[in-house]
């Protein structure tokens, strides 16, 4: 018994060491705590159209509040009277994004490819939230700059974004 004990402590000892210099600076002695989820009322979303692209909607997520905090990685868009939500591009999506305090992330959402599409459905408005689990907020065709209706068929929408330019290129838009 007393052999077993004085080969199993050190090689305890030697096992804890090794993960220990291989954790990442900072992460050995200490725990990774990541923030509390944002409170909605901390959150100010917004969406409209982007100029010349009546079928993609730009949406952003702006933290209010005084200290970061986490929203879903991918936006949750509903579209009225529908059934579903925008998929995520690229596919994956779940996890969390944190969002600093007064940061604002963006994200890009295809509403249909081929605006003459004959299944084409359209909406008088969409649901905009910064996680599943909250409400979010509707946004009416008028308000968003689409006209009295939103042309949807097999909506995507891109992960969170930190400017408008990476979300349009996660979306297949080309500035230039």
């Amino acid at each position: 018994m007393r052999i077993r004990a004085a080969i199993a402590v050190p090689a305890a000892v030697a096992a804890a060491a090794a993960l220990m210099l291989t954790a990442p600076p900072g992460e050995a002695a200490t725990a990774h705590h990541p923030p509390a989820r944002c409170p909605a009322q901390s959150l100010a979303l917004r969406a409209k159209a982007v100029a010349g692209e009546p079928t993609v909607l730009r949406v952003s997520v702006t933290n209010l509040g005084g200290s970061a905090c986490a929203v879903d990685r991918v936006p949750t868009v509903t579209f009225e009277n529908l059934d579903g939500t925008a998929l995520p591009l690229p596919a994956g999506g779940s996890g969390t994004l944190r969002l600093a305090a007064g940061g604002t992330a963006y994200a890009d959402v295809r509403t249909i490819r081929d605006p003459a599409d004959p299944e084409a459905r359209r909406v008088g408005a969409i649901g905009v939230a910064a996680s599943s689990s909250q409400w979010g907020r509707s946004f009416t065709a008028a308000t968003l700059g689409t006209g009295t209706r939103v042309l949807v068929w097999e909506p995507v929408t891109t992960w969170w974004q930190p400017s408008t330019a990476a979300a349009d290129r996660a979306v297949g838009l080309s500035r230039g």
